[in-house]
């Protein structure tokens, strides 16, 4: 077996010489120590010899493994040198070939300026898993397994008890079970829900906000998201606050703001009405701060969504969801 392996080293030296292009050495490293390689092979079988000599029969072996690897590896060096060396005529009066650079898309543009906006508010972000349990996508935000309030979510199950979460307030009660107040965070990813059309897609992105501290006010609430707007659009867009519900605050309230395109004149875009619908938010629910353990004679918060297909829609003035994700170069090189 001794002997073998000299062969083999002996056959793969002589190879290795004759390699002069970079398929050569290719073929070579697969032939020797590949799957089925010469060599790999009889490391496979050392263990049929006596049990005295195996040891040095093995080191051997990887002795000579590990040499023609490295070998190999700087006659691949010394081929591709060799190569960029001689790629000479370059007409260096020429004129240079312009590059296609790439940009960001322009939901990823759109979260990073809202992530950027509420960092310099004072929040963290936080993120968490997109497959779900039930147990955080509603019962902690309280929906109770029969609460009517989960038909307005149009859910992906995977199981009983797992779904692609449908929202990223999920992530307040995980933060919160995690953390005492005061916090502050916001939620950005993406969220799962069964619906689509020019306005909706099954897959989209969300960002979430909460904040808890002692004597939080509905006020501040609305002060935070006046700041937010006017640094997302400009300080002439107004805001108003309509009463709505959701089960994981109360009061809860949707935030409409001054058509971007008409400036509150009516158009198309807001059906004649001068408003535009952009995000939900209200008071966390004592349910929902009680799931955690905390104190809810101390403690109020408030929380905020805001769908960020939605947002960049009206910042770029774009009248269908669906271009974000045809990967359609004319539509994403305006960004």
């Amino acid at each position: 077996m001794e002997n073998v392996i000299e062969q083999i080293h002996e056959a793969a030296l002589e190879e290795l010489k004759a390699a002069s292009d970079i398929d050569a050495l290719t073929a070579l490293t697969v032939k020797y120590m590949g799957r089925k390689g010469r060599i790999t092979l009889y490391l496979r079988n050392i263990s049929t010899l006596p049990p005295e000599i195996r040891p040095r029969a093995g080191q051997q072996a990887n002795r000579i493994k590990e040499e023609l690897s490295r070998l190999i590896e700087e006659a691949r060096t010394g081929i591709e040198r060799n190569l960029a060396e001689s790629d000479v005529g370059i007409d260096v009066s020429a004129p240079g070939r312009p590059r296609n650079c790439g940009s960001l898309h322009p939901i990823t543009q759109v979260t990073w300026e809202i992530c950027d906006i509420f960092t310099r508010l004072g929040f963290s972000i936080a993120e968490g898993p997109e497959v779900e349990k039930d147990y955080y996508n509603f019962e902690a935000l309280n929906f109770p397994k029969d609460h009517p309030a989960r038909d307005m979510q149009d859910t992906f199950f995977v199981s009983d008890d797992i779904v692609l979460r449908t929202h990223t307030s999920p992530m307040q009660a995980r933060v919160m079970e995690k953390h005492e107040p005061p916090l502050r965070i916001i939620a950005p990813g993406k969220v799962y829900r069964c619906d689509s059309d020019i306005t909706h897609t099954p897959m989209f992105h969300q960002v979430e906000g909460l904040l808890v501290d002692e004597n939080t006010s509905f006020g501040e609430l609305k002060g935070t998201l006046t700041t937010f707007v006017h640094q997302l659009f400009d300080e002439r867009i107004s805001l108003r606050f309509r009463p709505s519900f959701f089960p994981f605050t109360e009061p809860s309230a949707e935030v409409d703001i001054l058509c971007v395109m008409c400036r509150g004149e009516g158009c198309r875009i807001c059906s004649g009405s001068g408003w535009l619908e952009v995000l939900g938010s209200g008071m966390v629910h004592p349910n929902v701060l009680e799931n955690v353990g905390y104190d809810t004679s101390r403690f109020r918060g408030f929380a905020f969504g805001i769908g960020v297909e939605r947002v960049a829609m009206l910042k770029y003035q774009i009248d269908d969801i669906r271009k974000y994700f045809e990967n359609d170069v004319r539509f994403l090189r305006q960004f």
